[in-house]
């Protein structure tokens, strides 16, 4: 890719004057991105069933992701801190920016029926191209729904958010983190149990010539919230039980 040019202007735009603007920098590779990208990760499809067609897609989708996401960040070039000229390139997003826009395709994420079968055969690999081609490339598609993640499933490895701890409150935390027990428990249908609880943990080591490291033990009282299900709140009374921790190390 041409150093400094954008990726959503034709050739036309890019020529220096005409409206005070000079494309310049360089931008972003990210076309050499793309490339190393279907190099690597496109590499490990190897068949041609369903499943390949829906991970080759996806990784298309993510790639279109991230140069959808690029911004234009400029400099001006003037007398007395006018704008006479402007000095532009592409520049990628944030990583979390991305992650939140794949998120919301996630959740709009199209499901994919094949009506004929998945396997190798030149009949059933017709019908999945002509089916993936349809379908554009900046959304993402699955092929069966996701499972509950709220609920245990043993046989899929899910734990389950009952009885997960989660954070609500703390000067050190994120908003995101802030949120955690309205994630974890609220949009399960589960609610948060406040427990009281003795932290034990070393505190105020010394090293003794020769050779050891001897502790102090420090007992801190702290706050905890766990998901619980909300018959069980109820029973409780929705107290918060006090508990003795364990040890740290």
């Amino acid at each position: 890719m041409p150093c400094g040019r954008p990726l959503e202007l034709p050739i036309s735009c890019l020529s220096t004057g005409g409206q005070g603007w000079l494309w310049g920098g360089c931008s972003d590779n990210v076309g050499f991105g793309e490339a190393i990208s279907k190099q690597f990760v496109d590499a490990l499809e190897t068949g041609q069933d369903a499943r390949a067609a829906m991970n080759l897609h996806n990784n298309e989708a993510g790639r279109k992701a991230v140069k959808g996401t690029m911004k234009r960040t400029c400099k001006c070039h003037g007398v007395s801190g006018s704008c006479t000229t402007q000095t532009c390139w592409l520049q990628l997003p944030e990583f979390r920016e991305v992650g939140t826009y794949l998120k919301e395709k996630y959740h709009k994420a199209l499901k994919v029926d094949l009506l004929q079968g998945v396997g190798n055969s030149a009949a059933s690999r017709g019908a999945i191209a002509e089916t993936f081609s349809s379908i554009s490339k900046k959304e993402l598609v699955h092929l069966e729904d996701s499972p509950d993640y709220c609920l245990e499933n043993k046989t899929l490895g899910l734990l389950g958010t009952e009885g997960r701890e989660c954070l609500k409150r703390g000067k050190a935390l994120s908003r995101w983190e802030k949120r955690s027990c309205r994630r974890l428990c609220g949009d399960c249908g589960l609610a948060v149990e406040e427990r009281r609880a003795e932290m034990v943990s070393s505190c105020n080591c010394k090293f003794h010539w020769c050779c050891a490291v001897r502790c102090e033990q420090c007992r801190k009282r702290v706050t905890k919230y766990f998901c619980i299900r909300k018959e069980k709140r109820e029973r409780s009374g929705g107290g918060g039980a006090t508990r003795k921790l364990k040890k740290k190390p």
